[in-house]
């Protein structure tokens, strides 16, 4: 099969429109499967709507160089061409001497030849000084082609068009014109899901807009040409072996309010001998099971209707006091306090409101607050439900959530804020809530020990 990555010069490149429409495109006439540089829940949300596979994640900061290797074979099952979008600039990452964390790391680690997207607003010739900048700074990184973005005319185009191929050596396959219809919806953390997305009016329609416009100015051929050739290993990954039959029985929730959930937790789950048991905490009755997950999201928009549904939350808190495990990540967290606070002015909230919620820690959430971003590193207890482990993972979220003193904590941080002061996971009798999001890959020994206490 075939395999490319397209990066970004930047931050604001455009890369994520441009990697979504050529995706959209190539998926009309092949099996496409993407994946995501970076630990991220919203850009995989749009390569999945359009794909209809489930889009991945990579990220070698977090994850091994074989559990990189191992998502990147499992998710490629079945598929034609495997495109990757990167994360911020080519070479961004974690630290500020090495590529660890960044989209080049993944570019070399899975052998990808890399489609350059680059800022070309207002420069010509100084846009094939960036391009030679970037194959001189790493030429272990296979730069075989650059998408120009943000042109403004012809004269513009041909000039820069002229200016790379000369002094870089690599095609250009596509000049787009500058337009405010390129421009996806976002919110306080980032794009708008899909999921949310696509239920409202002109989401689709600006969606089809991008994918008509790369389609005109994009040279499909001459992408599909620079994509590499791969062979995937004839064995699947131990990783992702499944037993004949599950033997217990885990609540996923999934909605509107949460589905910030990484592909590879299905299947992880399944490996472990899980049946996944979809609910909706805002509309459903908690459903029988022998565990509980809920995951990131937006509860902070869904306020009123999370309050509203009693039986959910009264469910939710009764299983937690019986000794149910729980885990609880970020939003999940969040309805799991007593209460959530909203500023006037967020959220769409014109005057300050609290929303009742799931009781189960006692504390509120307030928003908005500082704005979280990075990777996380810690340690869980012993006495966790998810157990005695190292981690990495990340944090993503403009609440704070204030539980009382006397609260206890699973995680302790070395790297990231957690709750407070490094301290993560509030723990009361088997239910864990943290912000920290964990990659179910690289920590299924931690889910596999959660499985283990649902089974119990």
């Amino acid at each position: 099969m075939k395999g490319l990555l397209i990066a970004g010069d930047r931050s604001g490149s455009g890369k994520t429109s441009i990697t979504l429409a050529l995706s959209a495109l190539l998926a009309t006439s092949r099996a496409v499967q993407t994946f995501k540089v970076g630990m991220d829940y919203i850009d995989p949300s749009y390569l999945t709507g359009v794909t209809g596979r489930p889009c991945r994640n990579l990220d070698d900061y977090v994850m091994s160089p074989d559990e990189v290797r191992a998502i990147f074979s499992h998710g490629c099952r079945g598929a034609d061409i495997a495109i990757v979008e990167g994360v911020r600039g080519l070479f961004e990452g974690a630290e500020a001497l090495t590529d660890l964390g960044s989209t080049a790391a993944i570019a070399k680690q899975l052998n990808l030849p890399v489609v350059l997207v680059i800022d070309a607003r207002s420069i010509t010739r100084s846009a094939a000084a960036i391009v030679k900048g970037f194959q001189a700074f790493d030429p272990d990184v296979a730069i075989r082609g650059v998408i120009l973005n943000k042109i403004s005319g012809s004269r513009h185009r041909e000039k820069t068009i002229q200016a790379v191929e000369h002094y870089c050596g690599v095609p250009v396959i596509g000049a787009i014109p500058r337009m405010e219809e390129m421009e996806l919806a976002a919110r306080h953390l980032g794009l708008v899901p899909y999921r949310e997305g696509a239920e409202g009016e002109g989401f689709l329609e600006r969606i089809d807009i991008i994918k008509r416009m790369i389609g005109e100015h994009v040279d499909l051929d001459a992408l599909l040409g620079i994509a590499g050739e791969f062979v995937l290993p004839a064995e699947e990954s131990p990783l992702y072996a499944v037993p004949e039959a599950p033997d217990v029985r885990v609540g996923v929730a999934m909605d509107e309010a949460f589905n910030f959930y990484y592909a590879d937790l299905f299947d992880v789950l399944a490996s472990l001998g899980a049946e996944v048991v979809p609910f909706s905490p805002l509309r459903d009755r908690l459903p029988e099971a022998d565990g509980y997950i809920l995951g990131g999201g937006y509860p902070e928009l869904f306020g009123a209707e999370l309050e509203a549904n009693v039986a959910m939350r009264e469910g939710l808190r009764e299983v937690s006091r019986n000794g149910t495990p729980v885990y609880a990540e970020c939003g999940g967290l969040i309805y799991l306090t007593d209460r959530m606070v909203l500023a006037p002015g967020f959220a769409g909230v014109d005057e300050g409101r609290a929303y009742d919620l799931a009781g189960v820690f006692a504390g509120e959430a307030r928003m908005p607050a500082r704005r979280m971003l990075g990777y996380v590193v810690g340690t869980s207890a012993a006495m966790s439900p998810m157990g005695e482990a190292a981690f990495r993972g990340h944090e993503f979220h403009y609440s704070d959530v204030r539980l009382l003193p006397g609260t206890r904590y699973a995680y302790r941080l070395t790297r990231g804020s957690g709750i407070r002061d490094g301290l993560d996971g509030a723990l009361r009798d088997r239910t864990v809530g943290s912000y920290t999001h964990l990659h179910p890959v690289t920590s299924r020994g931690m889910l596999a020990h959660f499985v283990d206490c649902c089974r119990a």
